[in-house]
C-alpha cells in the first residue's frame, strides 16, 4: 500500500526534487548515497524499474491514481505518492507534467568501462556531448541499432539528467554505459590506451579529406570497433582524431558539409553494426 499524500502547499520540501533542485544538486542529494534523477512517463519508469533502479517517491496527476499509476504504485509499494490536480502540479514544475506521473530515483551505481569493454564488440564512445538532447537521441539510437555500450568521456553531460532520460525514452536503462576516465585529462590518451588494450578498433567519425566512407568494408571486417563521435559543433578533438584506426566521414549531397550529432550517431551505429547471423 502507498501513502498518497495530497499536495496542499507548494513550498513542501519533500518536492524541491521535482521542482526547485538543480541537475547539479539532484547528483548530490543528501538522502541517498549516490544521488536522484528523476523519470518521467510510464514507459520511462517502468524501463527503469526494469534495470533496477530503486524508486524513491512519485509525483502524479490525481487522475492517475486509479489509471496509469496504478500499476506503478502496485509495482512499488509504500512509496510515497505526492498527488494534486493537472493546474496544481504544473504551477509546482512550471510545465505539464509528461502524461501525468514523475518518479524520484535513486541514482544507479556507476559502471567501470572495463567491465563493459570485456564483453562488448560494438560500442559508442561519446567526446564531449553537453547538449541532453542529443544525448537522449544518441542512446535511442544505440539501443535501436544494435551498439553493445556507450563511453562517455569526463566532459559529456550527465544522461541521467531529466531532458536526455526522456528524450531516450528510457533507452538509457537499456544501454550499458560508463564514463571513461574521471576527469579531463584522462582523455583521449588514457582512454584511447584503454580501448586498443581491449582489442578496439577505433572509428573517428569527422569531416578530414583524408577520411574513408562509412560503407568502406574494412569498417564492417573488424571484431571489435569503437564508434567515437564528437561535440556539438566542432566534433572530435585533432587528438583524439590522431590516435584512431579509422577517421571516417557519411558521404553528403547537397553541398551539406554534415549532419547534427545525433543523425550522424543513427546513420553510423546502423552502417557500422554488427551483423549477427
Amino acid at each position: 500500500m502507498n501513502k498518497i499524500i495530497e499536495i496542499t502547499d507548494l513550498n513542501f520540501p519533500e518536492l524541491d526534487m521535482y521542482a526547485r533542485l538543480t541537475e547539479a544538486q539532484l547528483r548530490t542529494r543528501m538522502e541517498t548515497e549516490r544521488g536522484v534523477f528523476i523519470a518521467e512517463s510510464p514507459k520511462v519508469i517502468e524501463l527503469a524499474l526494469n534495470a533496477g533502479c530503486v524508486p524513491l517517491s512519485f509525483l502524479m496527476e490525481r487522475r492517475h491514481l486509479q489509471g496509469q499509476g496504478a500499476p506503478l504504485m502496485e509495482r512499488c509499494p509504500g512509496i510515497p505518492v505526492y498527488t494534486a490536480d493537472r493546474d496544481v502540479l504544473a504551477s509546482l514544475t512550471g510545465y505539464a507534467l509528461t502524461r501525468g506521473i514523475l518518479c524520484a530515483m535513486q541514482r544507479p551505481e556507476p559502471q567501470k568501462a572495463e567491465a563493459l569493454l570485456g564483453g562488448s564488440r560494438r560500442i559508442a564512445v561519446l567526446e564531449g556531448i553537453v547538449d541532453s538532447t542529443n544525448m537522449g537521441a544518441i542512446f535511442r539510437s544505440a539501443a535501436a541499432l544494435g551498439m553493445d555500450a556507450v563511453l562517455l568521456t569526463p566532459t559529456c553531460c550527465d544522461p541521467l539528467c531529466r531532458r536526455a532520460v526522456r528524450v531516450s525514452m528510457g533507452t538509457i536503462f537499456q544501454v550499458p554505459w560508463a564514463r571513461i576516465g574521471d576527469c579531463p585529462p584522462d582523455w583521449p590518451e588514457a582512454g584511447m590506451e584503454l580501448l586498443h588494450r581491449h582489442g578496439f578498433a577505433t572509428a573517428a567519425m569527422a569531416l578530414d579529406e583524408r577520411a574513408i566512407s562509412i560503407d568502406d568494408p574494412r569498417l564492417q571486417q573488424e571484431e571489435k570497433l569503437a564508434v567515437l563521435l564528437g561535440t556539438e559543433g566542432d566534433g572530435l578533438s585533432h587528438q583524439t582524431i590522431a590516435r584512431c584506426d579509422y577517421t571516417v566521414m557519411i558521404p553528403m549531397e547537397h553541398g551539406v558539409d554534415s549532419l547534427n550529432v545525433a543523425a550522424a550517431s543513427a546513420v553510423a551505429f546502423w552502417q557500422l553494426r554488427l551483423r549477427r547471423s
